[in-house]
């Protein structure tokens, strides 16, 4: 029993999924926060490769 119990603990299998759920959770989170700062960052990037494409 107590064997078992210390190979609980010390198993590891699942974190890598617990991870990548935190941190798709705070992607998401730091974009509803930041989400009208970032659209005008988008928006100013595709004027300026706009501008730029068309001068070549």
């Amino acid at each position: 029993m107590k064997k078992g119990l210390r190979e609980f603990f010390y198993e590891e299998d699942g974190i890598g999924t617990v991870e990548m759920i935190l941190i798709l959770v705070v992607l998401i989170a730091l974009v509803a926060i930041f989400k009208d700062q970032l659209t005008s960052l988008v928006q100013t990037l595709f004027k300026s490769v706009t501008k730029n494409a068309k001068a070549i």
